[in-house]
């Protein structure tokens, strides 16, 4: 059965011309049941594996996008924010839009693979909103400053908002209040900028996942209510903040929350955030709203905002009312019904199981389809549902806890001084009783020690392993030749004294692999030692569990050290030969940020071929080049090892040798079935 990846594939392989493509994608865009981020996670696949042709990609995303807006007409309870446009026409451009008069033809959308300003490369898509598409971008200027975090996030004015006349300055307002907001709990604002017609905002990149991919997961269960107050908590605090300094959100929903990697929580796109304190002060705070654009999201807009009266702090309250149900049931508290619809059809929320009834208070009156009745503040609707604990009484319960402390460590000092200290009774002095003699255990044998252990594994010929040692048991993972084999490496390691048990973790080589192990096992074994990182994987796009057929395409997925370094990879091929992978004639560029992240072999061409068996690829990654020069694509692999080795000793004694990280991936090709 046809889908998207598959039409592209189609067409980047020539069996498909564009206009049967473009219409095909048409279908399946009518009935697909994918979601926004699928549909775009598959075209920025497809386009990470080959690129698209500019126009054909901006193409693609535009009629994704059409298909979204056309979704959210026919489904007002959608994810997506909703936004009340006139029928798309084609867009143009702006006025105000410097060497472009108004109603000329607006230029492609740039997407992946594209670099706005010079600057910014655009690497993937990883939301798509109502006025925006969100990027993860590489900053060029901060990889050239070595900056240990090169990533932002860009958002991107849509197609459809780029000859909206008010959009650029929708998107201005929003980078300025955003940048006004600054709490830990809200994505951090950097700038506001264009490129040609197309207008976004810069901000901080958080690895992580939104709530609403969290809640609409297949797997989703609903979380203990501990679990689900800390989310419940770090969205509280945000709103609460922004509304301390009059500023209402207005579009707050599930996919508006970031859960980042490191168990924080983000709130981001105050995009339509209108304010509802006017300071006299900030004379144009009504020169343009926001909300004009009509953008809302129906099934957590409270009645109000639906009915167009000015924004509340109550109507977030609302919101946040709906987000805390669905986490503690995962579902709807108004079956995704707008606020409208719910009153109107006298629905009225059920009580999820388990709630007590202080907190079933709290959040049916967050849900209140009447702003008078709904809660006012969002610190009051934290602190009666349990989000948050008053801080008096956190402190009083410290405080007492201190002095039960203090009174329990008084009475244990009081007995141990009347049973220790002699007692006066009529003249007389009680002794103490004599202690009885107690014969202590023999102490147990001492385990191996890592250095004892480690002395032992250098020592075993073709090989490059790494010890763990945890009291008398010995963990050994690695690489090592199929010629010694585990059985005589058990046996080494067993024989030394205080070892229980041990453990083998390893991937068997050829002793073809043994010059190979000689030279850079060491530099291997010294980082895994030193947790050094660096790691090459075989992309998932590129066979699996490391079993390769001719024709398939070999792509290898890298992540650099924890410091700034030249990257190389080499495949060793079955034959001796050495093909480099990276740097080469075609890619010469391979200076890379810490712990960054990159795909070798992603626009195909790399093809497994003959000699097929077991081969090795490897990474090295250096402070400085690795060599002068640029070497052939292909060369012997002997002479290569020789003045890989000679090499990598002079940048060890330079630069320590913590400054050489290796890293092998062993594959297997086959012939073509």
């Amino acid at each position: 059965m046809d889908n998207l990846a598959d039409t592209l594939r189609q067409f980047q392989s020539g069996a498909l011309g564009q206009a049967e493509m473009l219409a095909r994608v048409d279908r399946l865009l009518a009935n697909t049941p994918e979601t926004v981020s699928n549909l775009l996670k598959t075209l920025n696949d497809a386009h990470r594996r080959a690129p698209l042709p500019a126009e054909v990609y901006g193409e693609v995303e535009r009629r994704i996008a059409q298909a979204i807006e056309a979704r959210q007409r026919q489904r007002v309870g959608d994810e997506e924010t909703y936004v009340q446009t006139k029928p798309l026409q084609p867009p143009t451009q702006p006025a105000g839009i410097a060497g472009a008069p108004p109603g000329a033809p607006v230029e492609r959308m740039k997407g992946v693979g594209d670099t706005l300003n010079g600057r910014f490369v655009l690497e993937e898509c990883v939301g798509f909103g109502g006025m925006g598409t969100v990027y993860k971008a590489l900053d060029l200027r901060k990889l050239e400053a070595s900056d240990r975090h090169p990533y932002i996030a860009i958002k991107v004015l849509n197609v459809q908002f780029q000859g909206h006349p008010k959009s650029l300055i929708a998107l201005q307002r929003e980078a300025r209040k955003a940048q006004t907001l600054a709490h830990p709990n809200i994505v951090a604002v950097y700038d506001f900028d264009r490129d040609g017609a197309m207008v976004y905002i810069t901000m901080e990149y958080l690895p992580g996942k939104s709530l609403s991919q969290l809640l609409r997961a297949p797997d989703f269960r609903v979380p203990p209510f501990d679990d689900a107050m800390k989310i419940v908590s770090g969205m509280g605090r945000a709103l609460a903040y922004a509304h301390e300094r009059g500023f209402v959100h207005c579009d707050f929903k599930p996919a508006n929350v970031i859960l980042t990697e490191s168990g924080g929580v983000k709130v981001i796109d105050f995009g339509i955030a209108r304010v509802f304190q006017k300071a006299e002060e900030d004379s144009d705070v009504t020169v343009f709203d926001p909300g004009s654009l009509g953008a809302l999201t129906p099934a957590y807009a409270s009645p109000e905002m639906l009915e167009n009266r000015e924004p509340d702090p109550r109507d977030d309250i609302y919101a946040l009312g709906c987000i805390t149900y669905e986490l503690l049931t995962g579902r709807h508290p108004f079956n995704r019904m707008s606020a409208l619809q719910a009153r109107e059809a006298g629905l009225r929320p059920q009580r999820p199981p388990g709630l007590g009834h202080r907190q079933w208070r709290a959040l049916r009156n967050a849900l209140a389809l009447r702003r008078e009745a709904r809660t006012p503040t969002v610190n009051g609707f934290l602190k009666e549902i349990g989000a948050r604990e008053p801080r008096r009484r956190r402190q009083a319960l410290i405080s007492t806890g201190a002095v039960l402390a203090a009174a329990a460590a008084a009475l244990v000092v009081f007995v141990a001084l009347r049973l220790l200290l002699p007692r006066h009774g009529g003249g007389q002095v009680a002794q103490a009783p004599s202690p009885a003699v107690v014969k202590s255990p023999p102490a147990p044998a001492p385990g191996p020690t890592l250095a004892a252990v480690s002395a032992v594994l250098a020592g075993v010929p073709c090989s490059a392993l790494v010890p763990a040692v945890d009291g008398h048991a010995v963990r050994v993972q690695g690489y090592l030749a199929r010629s010694v084999g585990p059985a005589r490496l058990k046996q080494k390691v067993a024989a030394l004294p205080g070892v229980g048990r041990v453990d083998l973790a390893l991937q068997e080589i050829g002793d073809d692999k043994c010059a190979l192990m000689g030279v850079l096992g060491p530099y291997w074994v010294a980082g895994r030692m030193a947790h050094r990182g660096g790691s090459l994987r075989l992309n998932g796009g590129s066979g699996k569990g490391g079993d390769l057929t001719a024709g398939d395409t070999l792509m290898v997925d890298v992540v650099t050290p924890d410091f700034q370094s030249y990257v190389t990879v080499d495949y060793f091929v079955l034959d001796g030969h050495v093909v480099h992978l990276l740097p080469n004639a075609s890619a010469r560029e391979n200076l890379a940020p810490p712990r960054y992240t990159a795909t070798v072999g992603s626009l195909g061409n790399w093809v497994i071929g003959p000699p097929f068996g077991t081969e090795m690829l490897v990474l090295v990654a250096t402070p400085v080049p690795l060599f002068d020069t640029m070497r052939p694509d292909a060369e012997g692999g002997p002479a290569y090892l020789r003045a890989l080795d000679e090499r990598l000793a002079r940048i060890a004694k330079a630069h320590g040798a913590g400054a050489v990280a290796v890293d092998f991936l062993q594959i297997t090709t086959h012939a073509g079935r």
